[in-house]
């Protein structure tokens, strides 16, 4: 009979002190022969080592093959560290003191759970990093005297999500699209980026609010875009501007006067008396720390220069996972990567990325940024709703808050700046250059006033490039045989068949 693989590193840790966690993303077993192979099951991977790699039954052997194989992974460290005696985790340090994955498990012990173990400092040895470079997203480089660590965490005991450096995130790093965007801008002339500027401003509002299905009226429209041209100038991370914020993008009534007091959720109603929950946002009592750490993980960020795209991907999305407020949360979190993206000098001088715009259009792929984090989450929060909706949580939850894996949020994000540069920037300029030059030709042709001209243009845009025989008695009677047609050519010789820009 073939015995089963055995349970190793986080798997092992997990199933020993019956942790309820998010699970590790990398998984791994040890077989009994020499096998070695790694089986991709969706986003996950579950990776079978050799017997010479078992690492032995002790705690400590299993913290440190998790650490070198499975990654750093702060959520199942902290449920680990708060249910294992310390006695477990004092053997497992004094066990080799001085090793590299040892001082790790150190640090994090004390820094996860703000108790000191009683083991004097180290007196001598290299620093060494406590995640690796090549691995995670890093910044700073805090060394810690007592473990002899350099601490280079990305955020804080309250709020520190991981990115791991995928191969889609090096691929969209060395393909640096700040400098690829600046040079594409630079082929067409200031007047028609001045013109694209206001219509942008219009499409990402009306985007933003239609990923919510809401269609803003004429008011709410003009204020969203308002603070969209603040975004270059403000930084809005701060509570009382988020709180503003928010106050001016919601009805109202909505107003919020500070981080919201209930228990918040996300879901659907499938049946009389009947909902379906999508998502469960922290405990109220949560919050303030949580929103505290997500404060200063965004002035770490920006104080240590992290890649503008990671650093928005990581407050943008923290801040809708958190959800602080009753309403507006969604709005606040599209707007938040405009502000980062442009504060951090990614997006042009002057020009708006309508990101929503790409969002809305991709809607499955923004969901699945979102819901990436959801669905592992809620099968671990137990919760009840009452006959009103509202809603309790019984269990524990903030761990999985603080220390979330926003990998999939940086990649997702990174391709929604891409194919807003690709398409839905560049498509309009590409628009407004071709109605320049098609408006020149019909003026060559017929000198109308301008309104008509547009008119023209439209009307034979709307109809494959001619103009319909009920258009032309309506409004261009006036107008000879030879020159509808020598004005029909001048709009097909400018928006041909390949162009896929909106009209």
């Amino acid at each position: 009979m073939v015995s089963s693989p055995k349970p190793v590193g986080y798997t092992a840790i997990t199933a020993r002190y019956d942790l309820e966690v998010i699970p590790n993303r990398h998984a791994s077993f040890i077989s009994h022969t020499s096998t070695h192979r790694t089986n991709l099951i969706g986003d996950e991977i579950e990776e079978i080592y050799p017997a010479r790699y078992w690492p032995g039954d002790s705690l400590g052997a299993h913290l440190e093959f998790a650490l070198k194989y499975d990654g750093t992974n702060l959520a199942i460290l902290a449920e680990l560290f708060n249910k294992a005696p310390e006695p477990e985790i004092l053997e497992c340090v004094l066990s080799k003191p001085t090793g590299k994955y040892t001082r790790r498990i150190w640090f994090l012990y004390e820094f996860l759970t703000e108790k000191k173990l009683p083991i004097d400092d180290l007196q001598h040895g290299n620093y060494i990093p406590l995640l690796e470079p090549d691995e995670y997203y890093t910044f700073g480089s805090r060394k810690i005297f007592r473990q002899r660590i350099i601490n280079n965490l990305p955020g804080n005991g309250n709020f520190c999500p991981l990115i791991r450096r995928t191969e889609v995130l090096r691929q969209f790093e060395a393909s640096d699209l700040t400098e690829s965007c600046r040079k594409k801008l630079a082929s067409y002339p200031p007047e028609i980026l001045q013109r694209a500027l206001g219509y942008l401003y219009t499409k990402e509002t009306k985007s933003s609010f239609g990923i919510e299905h809401v269609t803003p009226n004429a008011s709410r429209t003009e204020r969203f875009v308002a603070l969209l041209k603040l975004a270059e100038e403000k930084d809005f991370c701060e509570k009382e501007f988020l709180l503003d914020l928010q106050n001016r993008i919601v009805d109202p009534r909505f107003k919020d006067s500070g981080y919201r007091t209930n228990q918040n959720y996300i879901g659907e109603t499938i049946a009389w008396q009947g909902e379906h929950i999508h998502y469960v946002c922290p405990k109220p009592e949560d919050l303030p720390g949580l929103m505290e750490g997500w404060l200063a993980a965004h002035r770490q960020m920006e104080e240590h220069d992290m890649p503008a795209v990671l650093h928005a991907a990581v407050i943008a999305y923290g801040f809708v996972f958190l959800h602080p407020f009753e309403d507006g949360n969604g709005r606040i979190h599209r707007f938040l990567i405009h502000n980062i993206l442009a504060r951090r000098h990614f997006s042009p001088e002057g020009i708006m990325f309508p990101i929503s715009a790409a969002m809305l259009k991709h809607i499955k792929d923004y969901d699945n940024s979102l819901e990436t984090f959801s669905r592992r989450l809620m099968p671990l929060v137990e919760y009840s709703l009452d006959e009103m909706g509202t809603m309790t949580v019984s269990n524990e939850t903030k761990n999985w808050y603080r220390f979330m894996d926003m990998t999939p949020q940086a990649e997702a994000l990174y391709q929604f700046v891409d194919r807003t540069i690709e398409t839905e920037l560049l498509n309009e300029l590409e628009f407004l250059a071709r109605y320049d030059k098609t408006k020149r030709n019909i003026q060559e042709i017929v000198d109308m006033p301008d309104r008509k001209i547009d008119l023209f243009i439209r009307c034979c845009l709307q109809n494959n490039g001619r103009l319909s025989a009920r258009k032309r008695t309506n409004f261009f009677q006036f107008l000879t045989e030879e020159e509808i047609a020598g004005m029909e050519q001048a709009v097909q010789d400018s928006y041909d068949k390949s162009y896929g820009g909106d009209t």
